[in-house]
């Protein structure tokens, strides 16, 4: 045909800026475009073959091709599928039929034609303008008669389309860079973009960096095939060596034996994995299968805990793992990637319309090729169909953990620690969540034994009805755990950021349930049966004592008769009081005044009236060592609870060493 000049059929006369600025948001995108299109076309082709409307050569090798060059500034992507005739050309590449801007940002806004956008060329294929000042296709169709179509553009609405001489069936779309993104014909960076978007396409995908020209490599004769380039045969000689013998003497023994070797055009490396593991059904997958394929895709060479396979078919088609990672502090917990695939090609990461909130803590791969994506593929319509596919996803997850806390319980235990701050997130973000997983909650005793919520309340029901008291330090709380555990009474383990919210959460849906720290108050099993009228002297005495000797006269003063001697004070905090001082100090972090919080602290000093330094203290309120005695009982309690201030730490340590000194004197 005659060479034909046109405009490209769109009615705004600068598309684009807006596929460069709205349409995708990375420009290394359009590699997942051009790409993505060439592996459709094969797609296509390899499926009308199978139908007998096409019969491909014998000896065809589905793939697609990756060139490029930095120093000619190109980029050439090449695929062996369905190729277009001049008529399809004209329809998906010259009449982009958008009636202005605004009309063009309405119709692909909300919908895009699936069809039209990613089975052809279409607007993926315009990606390329993001990076290239002249793009130009060369291709040809499968179908019989059709002939090669060249067809140039630089950029603008202006286009040339004319013969071709391809003689091969598919497309050759050349891309011609511009000075800012030379960067992509990098090799370094095209693997890296390659890698990133193109990783589990269906079909191979080979890269070549055409600067480093014809490159070579040996290899047996035997292991050349017909396809290679072979540029010269040579006899590779035997390895000897020589072996001392028995009687002495020496002889020369042949370790390899000569090879017959050809020297070859480099073969190019496939890049991607055709048939990623998600592909395949459960039953079909190794425990190493799958923690080979964690170690690849998140680069994390700790083994993951355990997996779950997604596999569905209807009434939407979704697939994909999702791995529960080995982590080293709590602070691991925020970092999880789950990856988002559409036909096994990567979307993005961490899309929250698909991945409810708090799974985006786990790491995983999910393909569904039924999600409504927009134009440009990187972003999903909000749409219920979304809302279903999350909803599926919690629920599998669910299922899982119910499944291994009633089956596989004592590796539920194991990964609990691990787990549970997933879990109880979960349950916060997700009230659905939190009513299927429930009952396969559970909390670390003193002991070191795991029970639900309902085994917590049965073993404590006689010594504290629906109460349950944990702990949040198990070094600070040493002694009231010591206490509880003497006194055969239990605690649990709730010693993470999550936990507090995670309780109150807890207490609004359990009726009457009420979580009490461990150093909330003392329990009636710690005390001596004493009326407050018996106390009530003593208590008056050693209050005044106690907040003469601190110069503090807010300080809350209890005196009790403790049955164990050995302990002489106690802090005690309300709970109610504890758990908002612990909030406030959490608001201050983000700016509100540390002053707003300096009177909630509700704490009392617990004095054991059975203890021979209280009982000295009450008996010689006015000698000259009582103060230092009541300062540091009022240390060792706070001791208790967390570690002192500089300052309060070097007067402790001086007046311990002056109490020792006045030990010594006597």
């Amino acid at each position: 045909m005659a060479v034909e000049h046109g405009s490209l059929s769109i009615n705004s006369e600068n598309i684009f800026p807006i596929i460069k600025k709205w349409m995708y948001s990375d420009h290394d995108i359009f590699y997942r475009e051009l790409v993505s299109n060439g592996v459709d076309a094969i797609t296509k082709l390899k499926k009308l073959t199978a139908m007998g409307e096409y019969e491909a050569p014998e000896d065809t090798d589905y793939k697609v091709l990756v060139n490029i060059s930095q120093k000619n500034k190109y980029i050439k992507i090449t695929d062996n599928g369905l190729g277009m005739t001049t008529d399809e050309v004209n329809k998906y590449i010259n009449q982009i039929a958008f009636s202005g801007a605004q009309a063009f940002l309405d119709k692909y806004k909300d919908k895009a034609d699936g069809d039209q956008i990613i089975g052809h060329f279409g607007l993926g294929f315009y990606s390329a303008f993001m990076v290239a000042d002249r793009v130009t296709i060369h291709t040809l169709s499968f179908q019989k008669g059709a002939k090669s179509v060249l067809w140039t553009c630089n950029g603008g609405t202006d286009y040339s389309m004319m013969d071709g001489e391809k003689t091969t069936v598919g497309t050759e779309i050349t891309l011609f860079l511009n000075d800012d993104s030379l960067e992509f014909a990098n090799e370094y960076k095209a693997r890296e973009v390659l890698e990133k978007y193109c990783s589990f396409m269906p079909v191979p995908v080979y890269l070549t960096d055409d600067d480093l020209g014809e490159q070579t490599e040996d290899v047996t004769a035997d292991e050349v095939t017909e396809k290679d380039k072979v540029i010269k045969t040579f006899t590779k000689d035997a390895v000897t060596e020589e072996k001392k013998k028995d009687d002495g003497t020496t002889e020369t023994v042949e370790v390899t034996p000569a090879k017959e070797m050809a020297t070859i055009v480099k073969r190019p490396v496939m890049l991607n994995d055709p048939h990623p593991l998600w592909t395949k059904m459960p039953n079909e997958c190794t425990d190493e299968q799958y923690k080979d394929f964690y170690t690849k895709v998140f680069r994390d060479f700790k083994e993951p805990l355990f997996w779950i396979h997604l596999n569905m078919d209807y009434p939407f088609n979704l697939k994909g793992i999702l791995y529960f990672p080995k982590l080293d502090t709590e602070y691991d917990r925020i970092e999880g990637t789950i990856k988002l695939y559409s036909n096994q090609v990567f979307v993005a990461d961490n899309i929250k319309e698909v991945i409810p909130e708090f799974l985006l803590l786990l790491k995983g791969v999910i393909d569904c090729p039924d999600l409504p994506l927009n134009v440009s593929r990187s972003a999903l319509q909000n749409d219920g169909f979304v809302k279903k596919i999350s909803d599926y996803i919690t629920k599998k997850v669910a299922d899982k953990l119910n499944g291994m806390f009633k089956t596989e319980r004592e590796n539920y235990e194991k990964y609990w620690d691990d787990i549970h701050p997933f879990i109880k997130y979960g349950c916060l973000k997700d009230e659905k969540f939190y009513d299927k997983i429930k009952d396969s909650l559970i909390f670390k005793n003193l002991n070191g034994k795991y029970l639900t919520l309902n085994d917590c309340l049965k073993e404590n029901e006689e010594a504290h009805k629906n109460q349950i008291f944990y702990v949040t330090d198990e070094q600070a709380q040493s002694q009231y755990i010591n206490m509880f555990k003497n006194a055969d009474m239990d605690a649990v383990f709730l010693n993470t950021t999550i936990d507090a919210p995670f309780i109150q959460l807890l207490e609004t849906k359990v009726t009457d349930l009420k979580f009490l720290r461990i150093d909330n108050d003392l329990s009636d099993t710690f005390k001596e049966e004493v009326s407050e009228e018996d106390l009530k002297d003593i208590t008056e005495k050693l209050t005044k004592t106690f907040k003469d000797a601190l110069k503090n006269e807010a300080l809350t003063v209890k005196v009790e008769k403790l049955k164990d001697a050995s302990i002489s004070s106690l802090i005690t905090q309300d709970e109610q009081a504890r758990r908002m001082q612990d909030m406030l100090r959490t608001y201050a972090m983000y700016g509100m005044s540390p002053d707003s919080f300096k009177n909630q602290n509700r704490e009392t000093l617990v004095l054991n009236a059975n203890n021979e330094l209280v009982q000295y203290i009450l008996e010689n309120p006015d000698t000259e060592n009582t103060p230092v005695f009541c300062e540091q009982l009022y240390d060792l309690a706070k001791l208790m609870h967390a570690p002192l201030e500089a300052e309060q730490m070097t007067a402790f340590v001086a007046r311990t060493n002056k109490i020792m000194q006045l030990l010594s004197q006597k």
